[in-house]
């Protein structure tokens, strides 16, 4: 498996830079459809042979809901770490849709490096779902490949991955590959149709913004005898900060899209925050905090205050405020998918005719089929290294400029990919990882 600290050159290492790279990515996309298809489906094939790379239950979700938008989609190949999880997901996709599942033993891979197999079994899709640490690697190989690409969120766990991802995107354009990403907010039509009103103006300046995501305790898969530390660090991944970049930007990241979406795409100038961890004190919680919060300053004055907490038997909250000069968009609190507008002008989102997901895929799908492939990379990679600066002020106790998050070459990955090499973070004698101590710990 290639490592994830393959230097590649960053399209623009500073704010301005990012800023100016984005905008001629945006220009590349609105013109991609004058491209000729040169991927391996052809525009007007009624089939689609997918392919899913990690298949955990989000992969799984991903390709059931792929698999109920489009009758000419068929999964064909899997890939995931773990055989078990592997051979998992394809049993119970089979059950769920039967007539679009033929997936054959000799193609569903495993290990490390079972996701270049499956590219070369021939698919024209891939959904990308392993542990955030593997997408750049994953997304790389895809679009190298000439596969069209579904990533779930986020995109990456450090600067260079995000950097990676742009690149990779880049190619896509040039290729006339779909490059889509899992901030499925962008593709509900209540948040398009509040988004366009507040940049319409519906709420005056925007000056401040609260994101706010608070969530209990999620899963653990424990720790087996016969386990190496990789393997341990792997099956519970989302408690190492290499493999999910901490729950600040696993999960909240979804908030933090909604911000750069509101915010067209303009980077923060730093950002500074709290974080650690009151209750997730067992080594079995790995190094991830399970609280966080967050100000990032812009440079017109307007503040996102971001909060994210996962801590059981406390307030839950999922919500957006967004608060301008002459009234405030909220989501959130009055259901999922209610978007309401309060102020100069009263709006009311209508209902949600059904979940942004499947509308991503019908979406990717139909752009795949007209030559018109869609292309979030400059979208995704924002919001991704949005939440990643965060997680580095909180980390550290530092305020962090975007240009020093964005160009650190802070890279969070082993030495190599094997169940029995060392991972990045070890146990101590007393079994516990070495936590991230603000004021202390290092991120640049």
């Amino acid at each position: 498996m290639k490592p994830s600290n393959v230097p590649v050159g960053a399209a623009g290492t500073t704010r301005r830079e990012f800023l100016v790279h984005s905008a001629i990515l945006s220009g590349a996309a609105a013109t991609s459809g004058l491209v000729s298809p040169r991927s391996v489906h052809a525009a007007g094939s009624d089939a689609l042979r997918i392919g899913l790379i990690g298949c955990g239950g989000r992969g799984a979700g991903a390709v059931a809901s792929a698999l109920s938008v489009d009758p000419g989609a068929k999964l064909v190949a899997v890939s995931d770490a773990f055989k078990d999880r592997a051979e998992n997901a394809c049993a119970q996709l089979k059950k769920k849709s039967p007539d679009q599942v033929a997936v054959n033993h000799d193609h569903l891979f495993d290990d490390f490096n079972g996701y270049l197999r499956m590219l070369e079994s021939g698919v024209d899709v891939a959904i990308l779902a392993e542990p955030p640490h593997f997408r750049p690697m994953h997304a790389e190989a895809c679009v190298e490949a000439g596969v069209h690409t579904f990533l779930e969120k986020p995109m990456a766990v450090d600067s260079s991955g995000v950097r990676r991802i742009l690149a990779a995107g880049q190619k896509a354009r040039e290729k006339n590959l779909s490059f889509v990403s899992g901030f499925e907010t962008r593709y509900s039509e209540a948040a398009r149709q509040a988004v366009r009103r507040v940049h319409d103006g519906a709420i005056g300046r925007i000056v401040s913004m609260e994101m706010t995501y608070n969530t209990g305790f999620l899963w653990h898969r424990g720790r087996e005898p016969n386990w190496t530390e990789m393997q341990f660090q792997m099956r519970n991944w989302y408690y190492f900060t290499w493999l999910s970049g901490d729950h600040l930007v696993e999960q909240h990241v979804h908030l933090a899209d909604f911000t750069n979406w509101i915010m067209h795409e303009e980077p923060p100038l730093h950002a500074w925050g709290y974080g650690g961890r009151q209750v997730r004190t067992d080594p079995k919680w790995g190094d991830i905090f399970d609280h966080h919060a967050v100000v990032y300053e812009y440079a017109g004055g307007a503040r996102l205050y971001a909060f994210t907490r996962q801590q059981a038997n406390a307030y839950n909250e999922v919500s957006k405020l967004v608060q301008g000069t002459k009234g405030s968009l909220q989501s959130g609190l009055g259901g999922w998918g209610k978007y309401v507008i309060t102020g100069e002008q009263e709006w009311t989102a209508p209902s949600e005719a059904g979940h942004p997901e499947l509308t991503t895929f019908r979406e990717m799908f139909e752009g795949i089929r007209a030559g018109k492939p869609i292309n979030d990379s400059r979208a995704m990679a924002g919001s991704t290294m949005l939440a990643i600066l965060g997680r580095m002020a909180t980390h550290s106790g530092q305020k962090i400029t975007w240009d020093e998050a964005f160009k650190s070459d802070h890279v969070l990955a082993p030495a190599s990919y094997a169940w029995d090499a060392d991972p990045p973070v070890l146990p101590g004698k007393d079994g516990r990882y070495p936590e991230p101590i603000p004021g202390e710990t290092k991120v640049l």
